[in-house]
């Protein structure tokens, strides 16, 4: 019985998760941001990809952060000629952030994290009965 790989894929799992999260809280911090010159770009939407990694070890496969990249997507324009980022026909550009995309991603972080605590805590109590059972 090694739990201890299985403690360690959850773990893996949880770690990628925080960081899927982290990415997400920050895209929507900036949700709201403008460049700081007049026509220049505002915040980037960023994205993160995931990779599978195997530990040669013990050949179990887990998880980690591949890139965390950004979105190319094209930016929105609102017409706000007083803003002073506005270019010369009073535009601004906006991030190309969408609040639902970021809320979706945050709550399938949170599912995918809870998802992996789960496991471990599962993992934890068998290991007790286990142990408990040898005594």
């Amino acid at each position: 019985m090694d739990f201890s790989n299985t403690i360690g894929i959850s773990a893996d799992g949880m770690r990628v998760q925080s960081a899927r999260l982290r990415v997400a809280a920050e895209n929507l911090a900036n949700k709201d941001t403008t460049g700081l010159t007049p026509g220049s770009d505002p915040y980037r939407r960023k994205t993160i990809t995931f990779k599978e990694t195997l530990n040669r070890e013990t050949g179990v496969a887990g998880v980690k952060v591949q890139r965390i990249g950004q979105d190319n997507s094209a930016f929105e324009t609102k017409y706000d000629p007083s803003n002073p980022v506005a270019d010369a026909k009073g535009y601004v550009k906006t991030p190309n952030v969408s609040t639902m995309i970021e809320i979706m991603d945050t709550h399938e972080a949170q599912h995918s994290y809870e998802a992996n605590l789960n496991t471990m805590q599962i993992t934890r109590s068998m290991m007790t009965r286990t142990i408990n059972l040898m005594k």
